[in-house]
């Protein structure tokens, strides 16, 4: 049966137990309310690690004062079925208060590639997830970690953070889960009604087409991004927060597709936040960009 882990001592102690025993440890970070994005970063980390830890943290650091942190979705026994039926030994689910004493004042901040995209519409959104992971990978002290790309940015965050300050860790990137019609798997998917559902699909057909374009021959990233941003705002229920191509190396805008390029998008549908976005790679950046392999693969 799965272990709940409620206290960083519990988890160290698992971990100290495990390692005595001569075992690999993956870690899996989420926020909970788990759907098939997540399963498949469960599967894989079992399949490559000897116990794999789940940890399920609503991160209060990383949502600003507007943001959805109340009604964020919370299911822990749903959540514990879809880990244990996935391989995971252990999940770390602690309270706020665990993670963040009182008088906390510690914060892992970086400059530059949390200064466009998602950094640019939430401000304080990437200190909080710096210094959340950090912790988690202080605590667990895992061999492998596995995140989505659906959150390129962050993976990118998450690998340069590793990379400056010398985490003994392996980042490890996974495909984008998506449903039958395309639209990327997201807890916040939930939030949408029936019109809603249906008027997200914007997203991931905008994706189509500016993959496309770009796996065409396309260098302008003003064309491309016109015509995603024309899809998009057929849609009567859709407001765009941003629709930017960015080099993978800097996060920065680039007016022209060559080397490693990240076209990334965040559209509300209604009152909710959905992200999407694709990469386009050339051969010449393959060894300068921060990503781990699997985004260096041109996906078709």
């Amino acid at each position: 049966m799965i272990i709940i882990a409620k206290t960083i001592k519990e988890v160290r102690a698992a971990v100290k137990q495990w390692r005595r025993e001569g075992h690999s440890v993956g870690l899996v970070p989420t926020m909970g309310y788990l759907h098939e994005g997540h399963q498949s970063l469960v599967e894989r980390a079992a399949a490559e690690n000897d116990r794999v830890v789940v940890s399920i943290f609503v991160n209060p650091m990383q949502f600003g004062p507007k943001e959805d942190l109340a009604s964020y979705p919370r299911d822990l026994e749903r959540d514990s079925e879809m880990c244990e039926e996935k391989g995971a030994h252990l999940i770390f689910h602690p309270e706020p208060g665990e993670m963040y004493e009182e008088g906390f004042c510690s914060f892992v901040d970086m400059t530059g590639l949390t200064e466009e995209l998602c950094g640019l519409s939430r401000p304080t959104h990437f200190w909080g997830v710096c210094t959340v992971v950090s912790k988690l990978f202080n605590i667990i002290q895992a061999d492998k970690a596995y995140f989505g790309e659906k959150d390129a940015q962050q993976l990118a965050v998450i690998c340069r953070m590793v990379k400056d300050l010398n985490i003994d860790v392996e980042v490890i990137g996974c495909p984008i889960v998506r449903e039958v019609d395309g639209l990327a798997k997201s807890s916040r998917n939930t939030y949408l009604s029936k019109e809603e559902r249906q008027a997200a699909l914007c997203l991931s057909q905008a994706v189509a087409i500016g993959r496309k374009m770009a796996e065409d021959g396309e260098k302008s990233a003003d064309a491309i991004l016109d015509a995603m941003k024309a899809r998009i705002e057929t849609e009567p229920l859709a407001r765009i927060d941003y629709v930017k191509m960015v080099s993978a190396e800097t996060m920065q805008q680039i007016e022209t597709v060559t080397g490693s390029v990240l076209c990334a998008l965040a559209v509300f549908i209604g009152q909710t936040r959905l992200i999407d976005n694709f990469i386009t790679i050339q051969p010449s950046a393959e060894s300068q960009h921060n990503f781990p392999r699997s985004l260096r693969e041109k996906r078709r």
